[in-house]
């Protein structure tokens, strides 16, 4: 219980003051006169101020309150590094002892513990100071006797919680030896050209007392687990490195750096970077044989594309013309056959024969040429129109070689509705179109062919095949059997999905990833990983996947759709993993090859450091020593060399409240009444 004087005024404190100086002044002018009873009525207007506050004699009962220290305790997984873990076991039983054994005021233990913030939470690290701000906003602040924090000191809050009322410790796991080497990013593009070098901006970021021999860094560089190109890299310069990129589609490049003997750990000596490989301008040439309708078909279809550059030549005026006209006055280009056949041939990325006929413009020498560009890795279209089941057949011509299909001298004129087979219906090329449009238009013409390699995808008339797709050595190679494809531009009958199906047939030759009928794919979802094998034959059963400390293992696949498999798994530790199912290979990344947590390992107090000063707390190296812990008092120093302070608050809760008036409102009235008639009797004298 405690007793004290309380003060109600009957009337505003500004009222009251005046009346207070009022009587002063009356008073003051009353004594200079001379006025004998000045004095007893200024004992009456003092009772009569003394009323107007309204006094109380107050008795409180109160309860008082427990301290409350808050204690939290960093378990994320920069704490496994070496020597901290040991520092975390012997220091928090010791510290929870020490405060249990604080009886000279009650205090009140309150365990915070931050763990690894869970796979795809927008704020990744480190969130210490988000818990302890989440921790004391359930107690009241006069109750609050201070923080202390077991961690490395590497935080990654944005800011502190404002106006902690009480001092904030850290007690720093860490050895003053640990050092450690990084790579850090400083400029890495999204994408690159397929064949030129891609710069990457890097440094090497040394920390702590890192020994003098080490001398320049060796950075290994490798594309999609390839083999490693070798750099000298000076530590804490910035340096440009040249790469080239070796494909199309996402490139996996790793750059890492041996771990070094005696560093704190490797975690950060790696990091994992998806560039997506474009090419630059695919250059296409396209030869038509002679006019006709479907020529602009191709001609739009190329044109639309802002990355294709198209080289055109249309065939006017075959050799055996003879008109009388005189060379001289023809305004038609010559057809330059030695340099784009001979010389440039290797520069084109796809060449399109369309209705092209053997007139003696390019010789057997150049269709040879065009064989062997196949067969290096160039691509092949051929259009095929009357002329391919006649003489002047380019299957007459060395070009016979690398055809997936010959013509068997049959022209089929009569209207048919061409359609997908079972392996079109997998292949990418073709796969899906039958949702594209409904009811697809008849063609009107198709060139008998007989298949000897490749994949028929498209049959038409009597099932005859319309658009067969094979591969040669490095390069690709396809026939379509009908130059009708145009019918579908014009809506003839419904028309079908012709752009597309163009489309997709010129990327295929041109060898785009997402068109490989042949593939095997992974992307992973934080630790999760989906596999995906795309295929037209039999696959194995399962899929193999190697992680990045070497150890293996196994996961089933299974159907999802015709030429679809998908496995699932999830991985234990972050890098790249090789996945293969015994004839193709992949790689992906999980996760950053450098945790935030492990970004700078070395331990350091600068983000608390400030946190600490404001708050009166101290910061103590666990290495030398374990502080004691004393109980202040407020306002008083709270750190010391070996020991920490926990001031006390003295909080308490009011069970009860009895006012007592001092003095009845008659006795004072009364008091007053008689002061004043004793002034005026004085007076009156």
């Amino acid at each position: 219980m405690v007793s004290s004087i309380s003060y109600a005024p009957l009337i505003g404190w500004e009222l009251l003051a005046g009346v207070a100086a009022l009587n002063l002044v009356l008073l003051g002018i009353a004594a200079w006169l001379g006025l004998r009873g000045w004095f007893l009525r200024g004992l009456a207007a003092a009772l009569v101020l003394g009323a107007l506050l309204n006094p109380s004699y107050k008795q409180e009962d109160r309860t008082p309150l427990s301290d409350i220290a808050f204690v939290v305790i960093d378990e994320t997984a920069s704490q496994t590094l070496p020597a901290r873990t040991e520092q975390m076991q012997t220091a928090v039983p010791a510290i929870l002892a020490q405060l249990e054994d604080q009886t000279d005021a009650p205090l009140e233990v309150v365990t915070v513990t931050v763990r690894d913030t869970p796979e795809g939470a927008t704020a990744r690290g480190t969130m210490l100071l988000a818990a302890l701000s989440d921790a004391t906003a359930q107690v009241a602040p006069n109750r609050i006797a201070g923080a202390i924090i077991l961690s490395d000191g590497r935080i990654h809050d944005l800011q502190p919680p404002p106006d902690f009322p009480a001092p904030v410790h850290l007690l720093q796991t860490g050895r003053a030896q640990d050092w450690d080497r990084r790579i850090v990013m400083e400029n890495a593009p999204a994408f690159g050209i397929v064949g030129e070098p891609l710069e990457l901006k890097m440094r090497i970021e040394d920390s702590g007392p890192v020994p003098s021999s080490l001398g320049p860094a060796t950075v290994l560089a490798s594309i999609d687990g390839g083999a490693e190109q070798q750099f000298q890299v000076p530590v804490g310069e910035s340096v440009t490195l040249s790469l080239p990129l070796q494909h199309a589609g996402i490139n996996l490049l790793d750059l890492r750096i041996p771990a070094a003997s005696g560093e704190i750990t490797d975690r950060n000596n790696r990091a994992i970077l998806p560039i997506n490989g474009v090419r630059d301008r695919l250059r296409v040439l396209l030869v038509s044989g002679e006019p006709y309708a479907g020529e602009r078909t191709w001609r739009n279809l190329l044109r639309a594309d802002a990355s294709v550059d198209l080289v055109h030549f249309t065939i006017l005026r075959p050799p055996q013309k003879q008109d009388g006209v005189p060379v001289s006055e023809l305004s038609l280009i010559a057809f330059p056959t030695r340099e784009l056949f001979m010389e440039k041939i290797n520069d084109f990325d796809l060449i399109i024969f369309d209705r092209y006929r053997r007139r003696g413009i390019l010789p057997d020498l150049y269709l040879e040429n065009a064989a062997r560009y196949v067969r290096a890795g160039g691509a092949i279209l051929l259009v095929a129109g009357p002329a391919f089941a006649e003489v002047e057949s380019l299957a007459r011509s060395p070009m016979r070689a690398v055809l997936p299909a010959l013509p068997t001298g049959r022209i089929i004129e009569q209207g048919y509705a061409p359609r997908l087979t079972d392996v079109g219906r997998q292949h990418p090329v073709t796969a899906g179109l039958e949702s594209v449009s409904g009811e697809w238009g008849r063609w009107l013409r198709q060139i008998d062919l007989k298949p000897r390699s490749g994949h028929v995808v498209m049959q038409g008339a009597f099932d005859k095949p319309l658009l067969v797709l094979d591969r040669v050595e490095k390069g690709r190679i396809a026939i379509l059997a009908s130059d009708h494809a145009w019918l579908w531009s014009r809506g003839f009958e419904g028309g079908g999905p012709q752009l597309e199906l163009l489309r997709r047939l010129a990327h295929w030759l041109m060898q785009e990833p997402e068109l490989e009928e042949e593939t095997l794919s992974a992307t992973a979802f934080g630790k999760h990983i989906k596999v995906e094998r795309r295929s037209l034959g039999e696959v194995a059963s399962g899929v193999t996947f190697t992680g990045p400390s070497g150890q293996q293992g196994t996961t089933e696949l299974s159907v999802i759709s015709a030429g679809k498999w998908q496995a699932e798994f999830d991985a234990e530790e972050n890098g790249i993993y090789r996945i293969s199912d015994g004839t193709i290979e992949t790689v992906v990344a999980v996760g950053p090859a450098a945790p935030r947590e492990f970004e700078q390992p070395v331990g350091a107090s600068v983000e608390l450091l400030a946190l600490a000063a404001d708050t009166g707390g101290g910061i103590f190296q666990l290495e030398n020593t374990i502080p004691d812990i004393r109980r202040t008092r407020m306002g008083r120093v709270a750190k010391g060399r070996n020991w920490l302070g926990l001031p006390r608050r003295e909080a308490y809760t009011v069970e009860g409240i009895r006012l007592t008036p001092l003095a009845p409102g008659w006795l004072i009235l009364l008091l007053v009444s008689m002061l004043s008639l004793v002034a005026w009797r004085v007076e009156g004298r």
